[in-house]
């Protein structure tokens, strides 16, 4: 949302004493002795010879050209900028030359963003949409989509690749989605400079080659009882939906934010539509007895047939998941994280059962990222995976000294 600021329609109509008049944040409005009005944006940059600061002024538009509106969103664009170190009078002189050659990306990415916001999860992808790009490409922003080449985009990705690789894979792949969009649109013609087959992979080292994965650090499943245990000793809203987690090997977003309409006692079952999963889709989860002891627990907070399974501590909002992360801490987890505990799932199921992987791996809703595999896979193993819940649900709420003796099952 835009700052509201001092002027408005009416009172520019009315201003006729010549300066600069400010309507807050940078932005001036300038009335000429002749009457003619424009907008200029304020910013102060250092000398770098004599290092005191000086003041820059940068025109705008004139008001028959630029709205109200439309000079805020600049000045906003131009204080963005400055935070990330850049120099709006340079990005205004190449947003002038960008227009006489095609959409500035700025404008080309808030067009894209648009284009794809229903589509996307929630508003909240779509304002981190825009701020990785605002604030690790800022200096592709103010650029004709034209302009933009191999070396402007590497100027951006250099800086943050080995250090932040998966957050400058991300500003790549961005990148790319938008200049390939202004392609679309008919805005710029030619390769897309931020493709990473056969272009940038040439020029940048792989993301395996720079950044190891970092695994979450898991609890180990032969010890899951003993946290279980601990858990059940707590009387927080956080330890039973900690619990819930771990008994359907949920993510901690999926967990917190679990509603009663989702949730079939009679059935024992959990469906999570795919609004509030990370791959889209919906996704089914059979529940085991101890899973539906902790609902049955929790349905003395229930005030409406579509609320949180699990309150947080605010009317309508759901826990935190720092207060899931506190939990695990007080129940002995150590360096676990609250993600870690679906690798101890996974590690049981591996180790400790015969069920075959794609039914563990259904369990934990991963996308199969084998195409060929996954188009062949019409079945989401439900009534395999009520057996294997029931069994880690046993397995979790087992005695910790029985649980430290169980010889793990192999396949025969």
């Amino acid at each position: 949302m835009l700052m509201a600021g001092k002027l408005s329609t009416l009172a520019i109509a009315r201003l006729t004493r010549p300066g600069n008049h400010a309507d807050g944040g940078n932005l001036y409005l300038r009335v000429q002795p002749e009457g003619s009005k424009s907008w200029v944006f304020r910013f102060k940059r250092r000398n770098p010879v004599t290092g005191k600061d000086k003041t820059t002024w940068v025109g705008l538009g004139s008001l028959e050209l630029v709205s109200l509106a439309e000079a805020r969103a600049r000045a906003l664009e131009y204080r963005k900028l400055l935070r990330n170190g850049g120099d709006p009078l340079a990005a205004e002189r190449a947003r002038r030359a960008g227009h006489a050659g095609g959409r500035p990306f700025a404008e080309a990415m808030t067009l894209y963003i648009e284009a794809h916001r229903s589509g996307w999860r929630s508003e909240k992808h779509a304002a981190q949409w825009r701020a990785t790009l605002e604030q690790h490409a800022a200096r592709l922003l103010p650029l004709s989509v034209t302009a933009i080449d191999t070396s402007a985009v590497l100027a951006v990705l250099r800086p943050i690749w080995n250090e932040k690789t998966e957050t400058a894979s991300r500003v790549r792949g961005r990148i790319e989605n938008v200049l390939d969009y202004a392609a679309a649109r008919g805005w710029r013609v030619g390769e897309n400079p931020a493709r990473w087959r056969g272009h940038l992979d040439k020029l940048l080292p792989p993301r395996s080659k720079v950044a190891a994965v970092e695994h979450h650090p898991a609890v180990p499943w032969r010890e899951i009882g003993r946290v279980m245990a601990r858990l059940a000793e707590s009387q927080g809203t956080a330890a039973r939906c900690l619990q819930f987690l771990i008994l359907t090997a949920a993510r901690s977003g999926e967990a917190r934010g679990a509603r009663w309409n989702e949730i079939d006692l009679d059935a024992a079952l959990w469906a999570i539509p795919g609004s509030r999963m990370k791959a889209g889709r919906d996704h089914r989860v059979p529940l085991s007895e101890p899973a539906l002891t902790i609902l049955r627990e929790m349905k003395r907070l229930k005030r409406r047939p579509d609320g949180l399974v699990f309150p947080g501590g605010k009317p309508g909002s759901p826990l935190s998941d720092v207060a899931l992360s506190k939990a695990l801490a007080v129940a002995g987890g150590g360096d676990a994280t609250v993600h870690g505990m679906r690798s101890t799932f996974r590690d049981w199921s591996a180790e400790a059962t015969a069920f075959p992987r794609e039914v563990a791996e259904s369990a934990l809703a991963h996308t199969n990222k084998d195409k060929v595999e996954s188009a062949y896979a019409r079945t989401d193993h439900l009534d395999k995976r009520r057996s294997l819940m029931a069994a880690w649900g046993e397995h979790c709420t087992r005695s910790p000294d029985a649980t430290a003796h169980v010889l793990p099952l192999r396949r025969a």
